[in-house]
């Protein structure tokens, strides 16, 4: 009986295409290149069944992009690897942003226990110290009205010493 063999172990790229992938027209999944005028599969898209089944059906001159692990081992979008390190990132990423929270937290408190609180506090009744009013000059008293007319004669001259 012969032995259940992964389709996917048997993909190789015969001649690896120079497009660039981000310049062409499509999804994550399917994309036409201009060059070949062929659309081009992304394997790395596709769950694993999705993947064999393509490979399987696929006909005729097809054109795939995937990642391939460094033994050869098509990557797909389910590969529990990728999931496993994925994980393992965003984990690291939430311990370090709880730490990074913590750590500013603890800062915050520490600053606040060491500041220099107000040297004393009075507490009780305010004794005002009152102002000297500034002394002020009387006014002189304001005449107004027409000019009275002068009567009488002149003293002389010698007279007014």
């Amino acid at each position: 009986m012969r032995k259940y063999d992964n389709p996917l172990n048997n993909v190789r790229i015969a001649s690896p295409c120079s497009a660039d992938w981000e310049q062409m027209f499509g999804d994550e999944r399917k994309r036409f290149c201009g060059d070949c005028k062929l659309n081009v599969y992304n394997l790395s898209a596709m769950s694993r069944d999705e993947a064999e089944n393509f490979v399987t059906a696929a006909e005729g001159r097809v054109c795939v992009r995937y990642f391939a692990r460094p033994d050869g081992t098509v990557i797909t979008e389910d590969c529990p690897v990728g999931w496993a390190k994925f994980k393992k990132r965003t984990r690291t990423m939430a311990t370090a942003l709880a730490s990074l929270v913590a750590t500013l937290i603890a800062g915050i408190f520490a600053v606040s226990i060491f500041t220099k609180q107000a040297e004393s506090q009075v507490v009780g009744t305010m004794y005002v110290t009152p102002t000297p009013t500034p002394k002020t000059k009387p006014t002189p008293d304001v005449k107004m009205g027409e000019i009275a007319p002068l009567m009488g004669k002149m003293v002389p001259k010698n007279d007014r010493n």
